[in-house]
């Protein structure tokens, strides 16, 4: 691959990675409530998400995501329900969204990333449209989708966990004022991300 391939690659994936959608909408809700480190974990979920994706697509790209289509349709209705939920949940809070005790499993953040990961549309369009596009048919394709995979996580990685610290630092700037509009704020955003996780077609 040329380096102005490889380029065009690692920024196509940037644009992908920043717009906000479910798993950064978590991040920064778990961020805000129980700080970076809740939305850090949330992160390395969703890495062990999309490094399941790789390996699922380099089993076997175009007959797996096929397959996954199915399958996507209901987790993309169960990540989207589990959105709803947490939000209404937020919208139910009394103001204790920064001010409770931190007390969340580690484990319940992880698998959080990792489920919402699973029924997020930017995986299908990464692993499905994207990079099949900078593939060079006449070198190894496996070798070619495990280096662009490993790209898009390591970016993924960088700017997800730095919308987990800039939400923790914002959560403590403000658990001393407006906590409620926080709490609404939230949880909207998580019941946003559902809503628009469920009207997605496949």
């Amino acid at each position: 691959m040329s380096i102005e391939a490889y380029l065009a690659f690692c920024l196509a994936a940037f644009v992908i990675i920043i717009v906000p959608g479910p798993t950064v909408t978590v991040v920064i809700a778990n961020s805000l409530r129980y700080g970076s480190r809740a939305g850090l974990l949330n992160v390395a979920g969703t890495q062990a998400g999309l490094l399941l994706w790789m390996t699922v697509a380099v089993l076997g790209l175009a007959s797996a995501v096929q397959f996954m289509g199915l399958w996507f349709d209901v987790l993309r209705l169960a990540g989207a329900a589990y959105l709803v939920y947490l939000g209404i949940k937020l919208l139910r809070g009394k103001g204790e969204l920064l001010t409770q005790v931190k007390a969340a499993p580690k484990g319940g953040f992880f698998l959080q990333g990792f489920t919402v990961i699973l029924s997020n549309p930017k995986v299908l369009l990464v692993f499905g449209a994207l990079i099949p596009q900078f593939i060079d048919p006449h070198r190894d394709f496996v070798q070619q989708l495990i280096f662009l995979g490993a790209t898009f996580m390591v970016i993924a990685t960088i700017f997800d966990s730095l919308y987990a610290f800039a939400a923790g630092r914002a959560g403590s700037w403000l658990s001393k004022r407006r906590v409620r509009f926080v709490e609404v704020a939230s949880g909207l955003s998580l019941i946003g991300g559902g809503l628009w996780l469920a009207l997605r077609g496949r």
